[in-house]
């Protein structure tokens, strides 16, 4: 199993600002989602119908409940809430994304960020 280092706690914002922050720059990302690490990439930032902070990620790497298909799989798209995310931090390494990040996506309804061609 993977090991991260564990950030202190960080409060909503921070998570927003980290994420935001990410897709600017195309950076991926480590986060514990779920008691589960994950390494993601995040394309959308928004908020969900109920107001809530929730972005749709790539996941690449770390663990899943229902598994990680192969680099590249459209099955890899995780809509995560912001709030449920724990140790979020911006990470090394080479952009990930499947190619129907163009499909329309129901996750986030408004949109604040958002990964350009």
């Amino acid at each position: 199993m993977a090991t991260l280092p564990i950030s202190p706690f960080q409060t909503l914002n921070e998570k927003f600002a980290i994420v935001k922050n990410a897709i600017s720059e195309r950076k991926p990302v480590s986060a514990i989602y779920d008691g589960r690490i994950r390494l993601l990439c995040p394309h959308v930032l928004g908020e969900n119908k109920e107001g809530k902070y929730q972005a749709l990620f790539y996941q690449f790497g770390g663990e899943s409940s229902r598994g990680i298909e192969p680099d590249g799989s459209p099955a890899n798209w995780r809509c995560l809430a912001l709030e449920k995310l724990c140790s979020i931090a911006v990470i090394a390494g080479g952009w990930h994304t499947a190619p129907n990040h163009s499909r329309p996506q129901t996750c986030v309804r408004i949109i604040y960020c958002e990964v350009t061609r």
